[in-house]
């Protein structure tokens, strides 16, 4: 990759030297042969690229085999050969001129080939077989793999041979999207580079080369170098370097065009919101049906056209079938009860969301859930009462929405049942009979306008919509009421609405019937219809216990038909459970295997490794009285609507242990992620139960085990078989390392974990236990594995497994999962963190994802399987190995899913994949099924993360692993794993140097005077490139390059109006500083631990992060990372901008300048503009006395870094002591860059009176001499004299204070010392202390114990209560003003403050607590 770049550069760089304008012009002899110099630049990067293979395996030599000698010495040989025979004959070619006056008549002699080019010629031809294999990989995969001599000599001399890393090359399909997705992307970078970068620079350069500088502004150690070296080295490095990392951008906006076509493609976001989902709702059974229901009859195995067009084209065969949407209602249902169970809506929304059990009316159509025809039949009864024209067309417009023609049929359907069951009257029946004739008659006839008044139809609606309610209520005190609304509604349909009445109305005269009086006489009277007379009752209210449980369904449904008054949009009113309707919706329509029945699907573990993290709150995190700032009371308050849930769903009689597994369930603990997890099993129960039972018995099966003990015992036996079913499909493990510590010591997570158990029967939990024994008089310690159940609410041993010693000797993690993978069974597992979540509407997918193992070629069978991620605590989807599924038999084969080493594998699961691609194995990632993740909320904890991954991505780049993987890969793909991995932080890590090196090459300008020249005599100062390489940091700097695909996979989930929308609100709340932030954070964790190594685990705690984090936290946290990395950029600018003058314009000076400023600035301040309450008056007065404090206490063995300063830069610069010497070196020459500013800037002083000389320079040194020196004395003085002798001592310090004052007065005197100079001096020698710090670190094992090792201690306490004061005083003016607080306060809890939650008091509760 190295090479293409260099010599794309050389060739970008020679067509701007000629001033290429058209791509034909290549073929001058002149610039061809000056092009195919790149070879000779090949040739020589060969050499390096051989010797760098030959240093790598140096540490082998005494175990390295004699073939692989004789590899690297032709190797070498022949390299260095090249690399001789090339430019020889590139210097003895014959001069083109001269060629092209001889003409040759030939066909070959139009191109003047030279004798170089025929060399070049022979030597590109070494690499024809090369290409030609690329473009056959299935041959490339014959060689590697293959045990014929003649492809063993050809693999022996390509790669080292190894037993990973062979056959490895995709398909031929696969090969060319690739290939030309990364031939588009370099086209466009290559033309941006050379029109954007090169050629705008050359013409400048040239200028530069022309001018003589004869005069520097400082003592110039070579100034007879000609054509102004160093200004052409400031003016290219910044741009090289843009040009090397400007490639992370085209990939991450290339990633973003073609990931959003594959996402269109692929189904993602095509039903976004609830509004999408209504309207496609019923399309959602026969979607079910074809994805999540395994087909009746096995499919036979057909080739891909005729899969293509069933799929594609021929949909609509067995239509009748897949329409049936009985398992789709019971799937549904049990999805809305889940989402009832998690309070996420309530009972009354959980009502209208689910699907009635019998679910086709009499007249075929399907009864859909009352939140999808909310309001449609109120809308019907109005457009009937006021349609004008004919029935015909009345009902033509009412099937238009399909909904409204449902609610009609449930509302005719419905009444229709009750009535039947509520009217016990003979004549009452009969007239109810007629009404209903007539009403059916008249719509087989397309009448009804004709035969009914339809202006009376809403007073008709409202009488039936309080006879509903009073049916629901079901009470004896309304069954008066409820009589006169049956006359009412009879009355208005034969007086007002019907047209012809008579038939019903001689029904009702035909019904006089005898009956006594009291005194015993007999008469004939004319009854009220439904009224009891006598004895004699006419209606069955209120319903009976029995006669209720079968009608209830029907009056439930008919009430909230007629009653729900709020609009559809409101249904469901929580924007997770809207959330995971869509996402589950949109997946249906997604291609994903066929389901096969649940005997038939693979089985499959889940691990999780657990520490000491929480396993749900207890009582003393969820209640407090300090100013209401419990977790309890935030939740509450922050889930409002799901705590109004949940009271409605318990009750008054609210359990302390239900409380804590509600606020558990919201926070990121172990209980959330087991109950995420058995949501698979529960999801395979009804799976089984639904393959073993028809559509037509789905009902019949919970009636008929009612009816006697015969059939209940059929019943339980089914039961019993789906749940052994189920156990043999599923487990789940739990490893919880220290469970056996944590119950000898009572600590209540060992119980919390024992009642997770019991709640959850088929869990199982993992722990190491640490025995000692005696053995031959012995102690002697065993350690075993061991595997528990909860049994009676205590633990019960299941497994021991005896372990040949302690098991933690790496990485916690990785060896946490290693000593519990052997309890896990089935052919796949599954790696879930214990801060992760899952739903059930997602468990339902499973089988089908495991089918991803079964139905593809065994050579292209995926090994890993990805899932897609949503970050429950935030927006932000991030997807780096959990909740990965590993095919298990592979990986248990070939070395496990978690390599452990200590260090090198701090990222185990990215580990992971890399072993299983160099074995040959595949990874997909799947879009249609999600898990819950929990991620870092607070500044410090995603800090610390991104610390973790940058080390971890550090160590990737030095690793073996990767190594292989990019020796191994053809071009294109390697380009893929580069950019995709630890390619984004090395260029995150280039991205910071470049405004590094491009500041000191401006500085270095300004300070010699270069500067002025170029800008006065070469009018340089329109250069677009330098532009162009700013834009294009700032581009990196402001997060862009991390938001474009963000953006897009919001636009397609969303819609792309809603993405633009969050974007905009996301930089409003401050993302630009965020990221800007966090890059810092990534180059100096990548950067330093590729220097000096050092990664390690950084625990980030997941708890809720509402508190203040204080400015000595803060300062210790990123001190070295940000503080002085931004003084440094503030420095570096202020100085510019003394030295600049006027001859730089106002507008290069900001185009140059605004970027640079805005990182420095947010390196300084992003801590305490993200840290709550950090401009709170009080906090800061807390701060600065926690800041002194610990800035004055003594360090020494057992103080911990949180306690003193000098414990902690003892700890802060401790990787320096165990790193290696060329490490040590590169240290000291980075440092060295601090001496620039004094150097520079001595000679602008005014009392250096314009003297060039180097001696000025040195006298600069006898400053900070003395000033050490006294530094040195004063340290004395105060170790020896402070105790016993104060006067002395203070007399002491007066002395050297009139001495200071002294010198400065005479240097005013007699040397014009000015203002100025000494703001310089501070400039120029603030820097050279700090790079006296830095070196004198690194030499600290070999000075520490001399005397001068104290006054360095002294200055480096100095530096940091320094930029501690700098700090702080802003902060502290800012705090001052009442309105900043409040601001930050809005930014920071946006979303409390949308739910009128006043934070304040949450931040000052937690702060107390700590």
């Amino acid at each position: 990759m190295w090479t293409v770049l260099v010599l794309g550069l050389q060739v970008l760089i020679i067509m701007a030297w000629h001033g290429l304008g058209s791509p034909t012009q290549l073929l001058d002899p002149i610039i061809f042969e000056d092009i195919l110099s790149i070879f000779i630049t090949n040739a020589v990067l060969r050499v390096i690229q051989v010797v760098v293979d030959i240093a790598f395996s140096w540490r082998t030599k005494q175990t390295i085999r004699s073939d692989q000698i004789l590899r690297f010495t032709l190797k070498l040989s022949l390299a260095v050969a090249w690399a001789i025979i090339l430019p020889i004959f590139y210097a003895s070619s014959q001069n083109y001129r001269a060629c092209s006056a001889k003409q040759s008549k030939t066909f070959l002699g139009m191109f003047c080939l030279s004798k170089y080019m025929m060399v070049v010629a022979l030597y590109l031809a070494s690499n024809v077989i090369g290409m030609a294999l690329f473009f056959v990989p299935a041959v490339t995969n014959y060689i590697e793999t293959s045990t014929w001599r003649i492809c063993s000599m050809l693999s022996w001399w390509c790669q080292p041979q190894l037993y990973v890393g062979r056959g490895m090359q995709e398909g031929l399909v696969p090969l060319l999207k690739y290939t030309a997705f990364w031939m588009i992307l370099l086209s466009s970078k290559f033309l941006f580079s050379y029109y954007f970068e090169i050629k705008p620079l050359v013409g400048p350069t040239k200028e530069i080369m022309k001018i003589n500088m004869n005069k520097y502004e400082w003592h110039e150690f070579f100034p007879q170098v000609k054509s102004n070296a160093g200004a052409i080295l400031a003016v290219w490095s910044p741009i090289i370097l843009v040009y090397f990392m400007d490639t992370q951008i085209w990939y991450s906006v290339f990633c973003t065009i073609f990931g959003g076509m594959c996402g269109i493609i692929h189904h993602l976001g095509e039903i976004r919101t609830m509004g999408m989902v209504r309207s496609r709702f019923c399309t959602l059974p026969e979607a079910f049906n074809m994805s999540l229901v395994p087909p009746a009859m096995p499919k036979e195995k057909k080739g891909m056209f005729p899969s293509f067009l069933e799929k594609k084209v021929f949909k609509k065969l067995g239509k009748d079938e897949r329409l049936d949407p009985t398992k789709f209602a019971l799937v549904w249902n049990q999805i809305i009860n889940s989402f009832r169970s998690e309070d996420i809506i309530s009972n009354r929304e959980m009502e209208l969301m689910t699907m009635p059990m019998s679910l086709e009316h009499s007249s075929g159509s399907i009864r859909w859930p009352l939140f999808l025809l909310a309001k449609k039949f109120s809308e019907a009864v109005d457009m009937a009462a006021n349609f004008t024209g004919k029935s015909a067309q009345l009902f033509s417009k009412i099937k238009k929405d399909s909904y409204m023609f449902c609610s009609i049929n449930d509302f005719y359907e419905l009444t229709k049942t009750i009535f039947r069951f509520l009217i016990i009257g003979e004549t009452e029946k009969s007239v109810v009979a007629v009404i209903f004739n007539k009403i059916e008659k008249s719509i087989q006839n397309s009448s009804l306008l004709t035969d009914f008044k339809m202006d009376h139809l809403p007073s008709l609606f409202s009488k039936f919509d309080r006879l509903a309610e009073l049916l629901y209520l079901n009470k004896h005190e309304h069954r008066y009421e409820v009589t006169i609304l049956l006359q009412d509604i009879v009355d208005i349909l034969i007086q007002d609405m019907i047209v012809d009445a008579q038939s019903i109305l001689d029904v009702v005269n035909s019904s006089e019937r005898l009956i006594s009086d009291d005194d015993g006489a007999f008469g004939y009277y004319e009854p009220e219809l439904f009224a009891s007379v006598s004895s004699i009752t006419n209606i069955r209210y209120p319903f009976l216990d029995g006669q209720l449980s079968q009608q209830k369904e029907q009056v439930k449904r008919l009430y909230l038909l007629l009653n729900t008054k709020e609009q559809v949009a409101e249904i469901p009113s929580n924007l997770e459970a809207r959330r995971r309707i869509s996402f589950f919706a949109t997946s249906l329509f997604m291609d994903m295997p066929a389901a096969p029945k649940v005997r038939s699907m693979l089985s499959f573990s889940i691990i999780t490794p657990y520490f000491m993290e929480e396993v749900k709150f207890s009582d003393e995190e969820l209640y407090s009285n300090q100013d209401e700032s419990s977790i309890l009371s935030y939740m509450q308050k922050i889930y409002p609507d799901e705590w109004k849930n949940f009271s409605e769903r318990i009750g008054p009689k609210i359990t302390n242990d239900e409380i804590r597994y509600w606020a558990s369930y919201r926070g990121q603990t172990l209980s959330r992620t087991v109950r995420g997890m058995m949501y698979y099993r529960k999801a395979l129960r009804l799976q089984a139960f639904l393959d073993r039972t028809s559509d037509q018995e789905l009902y019949k099966v919970p009636l008929a085990t009612e009816k006697g003990k015969n059939k209940r015992n059929i019943h339980q036996s089914l039961s019993a078989e789906i749940e052994a079913l189920a156990d043999m499909k599923f487990s789940y493990i739990i490893s919880c390392q220290k469970f056996g510590e944590q119950k000898i010591k009572g600590d209540p997570h060992a119980q919390d974990i024992i009642d997770l158990m019991t709640r959850y029967s088929v869990l199982r939990v993992v722990y190491i236990e640490e025995k000692e024994v005696i053995v031959n008089n012995a102690p002697h310690k065993v350690y075993s594995s061991v595997l528990i159940k909860a049994e009676n609410n205590l633990d019960q041993e299941i497994y021991r497994i005896k372990l040949p010693g302690p098991p933690i000797i790496g990485e916690g993690k990785p060896e946490n999962q290693n000593h519990a993978i052997i309890f896990t069974r089935g052919e796949a597992l599954q790696t879930i963190d214990m801060n992760q979540d899952n739903y059930l509407e997602e468990a339902y997918k499973m089988r089908n994802v495991l089918q991803e193992f079964v139905i593809h070629p065994r050579d292209q069978a995926p090994t890993i399987l990805g899932l897609r991620e949503h970050i429950f605590t935030g927006r932000v989807r991030f997807h780096y190995g959990h909740p990965d599924i590993f095919d298990r038999i592979f990986h248990l084969t070939r070395g496990g899913i978690s390599k452990a080493s200590k260090t090198i594998n701090l990222s185990e699961d990215v580990f992971a994949g890399y072993n299983s691609i160099l074995r040959r194995g595949n990874i997909t990632y799947n879009e249609y099924i999600q898990v819950g993740k929990g991620r870092d909320v607070g500044l410090n904890q995603i800090s610390k993360f991104e610390a973790k991954v940058a080390n971890g991505n550090s160590e990737q780049t030095i690793s073996r692993d990767i190594h292989r993987l990019g020796r191994r890969f053809d071009f294109f793909r390697m380009l893929s794993c580069y950019f995709t991995t630890v390619g984004f932080y090395f260029n995150s890590l280039i991205s910071v140097v470049g405004v590094y090196v491009f500041l000191y090459g401006q500085l270095y300008l300004v300070l010699s005077g270069l500067q002025r020249a170029l800008l006065h005599d070469a009018q340089t100062q329109n250069i677009k490139s330098l532009e162009t390489a700013l834009a294009s940091q700032s581009f990196l700097q402001l997060g862009l390059l991390t938001g474009l695909p963000m953006v897009m996979e919001l636009g397609l989930e969303k819609g792309f109006r809603a993405s633009l929308s969050d974007f905009i609100l996301m930089q409003l709340q401050l993302a630009s500083v965020f990221f800007t932030f966090s890059l810092g954070t990534k180059a100096h964790y990548y950067g330093r631990t590729i220097l000096h190594g050092g990664a390690k685990y950084r625990p980030t705690g997941r708890k809720f992060v509402v508190f203040h984090a204080s400015f000595t936290e803060n300062y210790q946290l990123y001190s070295r990372s940000h503080f002085v990395k931004g003084f440094e950029l503030v420095f570096l600018l202020i100085v510019y901008h003394i030295f600049r003058r006027s001859y730089v314009s106002s507008v290069l000076h900001v185009m140059i300048t605004y970027s640079t400023w805005f990182m420095a600035v947010t390196w300084l301040f992003t801590p305490f503009l993200f840290n709550p309450a950090g401009f709170a008056w009080q906090k800061i007065v807390e701060d600065w006395a926690d800041w002194n404090r610990w800035m004055r206490n003594q360090g020494g063995i057992g103080v911990q870094p949180e306690k003193s300063w000098e414990s902690w830069w003892n700890a802060e610069n401790a990787h320096l002591r165990h790193s290696v010497l060329s490490s040590r070196i590169l240290e000291v020459l980075l440092s060295l860059r601090f001496f620039i500013y004094q150097y520079g800037l001595v000679y602008h002083l005014n009392i250096s009176q314009d003297n060039k000389n180097f001696l000025v320079y040195l006298l600069s040194w006898v400053v900070i001499i003395a000033i050490i020196g006294l530094v040195k004395l004063v340290n004395c003085a105060s170790r020896r004299l402070s105790t016993k002798h104060q006067l002395i001592f203070r007399v002491i310090k007066l002395l050297i204070f009139l001495m200071v004052v002294t010198s400065l007065i005479l240097l005013y005197c007699l040397c014009q010392l000015s203002i100025m100079d000494l703001i310089i001096c501070c400039l120029a020698f603030i820097p050279t202390g700090w790079g006296l710090l830095l070196i004198v670190q690194v030499l600290r094992p070999k000075i520490e114990y001399y005397a001068i090792w104290e006054p360095i201690q002294v200055i480096a306490h100095a530096y940091d209560y320094g930029m501690g004061s700098l700090l702080f005083s802003p902060i502290a003016v800012l705090a001052w003003m009442p309105v900043i607080s409040a601001i930050q306060t809005r930014v920071l809890f946006n979303r409390a403050f949308s739910r009128q939650l006043q934070i304040q008091p949450f931040i000052v509760g937690k702060t107390k607590r700590r």
